[in-house]
C-alpha cells in the first residue's frame, strides 16, 4: 500500500516508492529556484528490501508516493535452511521469510521477532 505525498515534504529517514521498490531516505538535496524553473529536489535512498541506492531528482512541487511500512511481530514456526516460516501474531497467518546472514544463527524456533512489511514485501527487522 502506498499513498501520495509532495517531493518537499519528504525528510531524511522517512521512506519513499523510487521504481516500485520502497526506499529509505538517507539524503535530500534542494536548489533554489531559477529564472526558468522551480526549486528542484534531489532524493537519495536505500531499498528496504534490496539494499539497492536510488536517487531521483524532482521540482519541489511534484507528486510522489511513500509506502506504508508496518512493523508487525511473528513467531518462528519451523526453520528450514535459510528461510523461516513465521506465524503472524495479530491475524495467525503463515508465511515465509529469509533469514537474512547476519541472523543466521541467532533466530530460535518458538520465539518472536519483529518484522517489516510494505508493498507487499516482507524481511526481518
Amino acid at each position: 500500500m502506498k499513498e501520495q505525498t509532495e517531493i518537499g515534504k519528504i525528510k531524511e529517514g522517512r521512506y519513499i516508492v523510487i521504481e516500485e521498490e520502497p526506499c529509505k531516505v538517507v539524503g535530500i538535496a534542494t536548489s533554489k529556484p531559477g529564472k526558468h524553473g522551480a526549486a528542484k529536489a534531489r532524493i537519495d535512498a536505500v531499498g528496504i528490501f534490496d539494499g539497492v541506492k536510488r536517487s531521483i531528482v524532482q521540482p519541489v512541487s511534484a507528486k510522489t508516493y511513500v509506502p506504508v511500512v508496518e512493523r508487525k511481530s511473528g513467531q518462528v514456526l519451523s526453520i528450514a535452511g535459510t528461510t523461516a516460516q513465521l506465524m503472524d501474531m495479530k491475524d495467525f497467518t503463515n508465511f515465509e521469510i529469509p533469514i537474512p546472514e547476519d541472523k543466521r544463527g541467532a533466530i530460535e524456533i518458538g520465539k518472536e521477532y519483529t518484522y517489516i512489511e510494505s508493498m507487499g514485501k516482507k524481511k526481518f527487522d
